[in-house]
């Protein structure tokens, strides 16, 4: 059985694939990428129905990404998958904290989930920055939160938490937040993979820039 095994190759035939599922849906040069990583990320088409992607969100965390900001993650899948190398060129980090002991220790204390506690530990390390949620709902909503009570202003929200508690309204009302560029998928998808697929999809783009 013959098979591609060069990895570029692999890649560009992939995105060749993917492209006939984006035509004809009026998406930026831009917009095609983050779509395209998505997809290839999930190994679904399907999501080209439910991908919504702020009109001011790409240029609005690519900015933010060029200037050296530091992303926030909800796990460690979510930080594991962020192109951390191009991240540092770029002068960020890339942070999570969910399992520091004092984060569980402040969720067992106030009988929230440990996602919740890092959000508000992150406090206001979140205005101009990055934020990545790719599994918890509640960390989604202690954002959305944070931005109504506080005035938190993150430069953009990558918020595609995945499951059947939560997960959709936590995006629906993303999609409803004033002053929170997103990228975001609609329903019950999203996870991990789709959080650091469309955070890389913006590094690489500033990437191809600064080369």
């Amino acid at each position: 059985m013959q098979y591609i095994t060069d990895p570029m190759l692999i890649e560009t035939r992939s995105m060749e694939i993917i492209a006939p599922y984006l035509a004809g849906r009026n998406l930026s040069e831009d917009e095609i990428k983050v779509y395209s990583r998505i997809i290839h990320a999930a190994g679904d088409p399907d999501y080209a129905n439910v991908i919504r992607i702020h009109p001011e969100a790409i240029a609005c965390g690519c900015a933010a990404l060029a200037a050296g900001c530091d992303i926030y993650c909800d796990v460690e899948m979510v930080r594991t998958g962020i192109n951390k190398t191009t991240l540092a060129e770029l002068g960020g980090n890339v942070h999570c904290r969910i399992s520091d002991p004092a984060v569980s220790a402040a969720a067992k204390a106030a009988g929230i989930t440990r996602s919740m506690a890092a959000m508000r530990q992150f406090g206001k390390k979140l205005d101009g920055a990055v934020i990545a949620i790719g599994n918890a709902p509640t960390a989604l909503f202690e954002v959305l939160n944070m931005i109504k009570e506080e005035g938190i202003r993150p430069a953009l929200i990558i918020g595609v938490p995945v499951g059947f508690v939560g997960a959709a309204e936590s995006k629906d009302v993303l999609a409803e937040t004033l002053g929170a560029p997103y990228i975001t998928v609609l329903g019950n998808k999203g996870g991990s993979p789709i959080a650091a697929a469309a955070t890389n999809a913006l590094l690489y783009m500033i990437k191809r820039v600064h080369v």
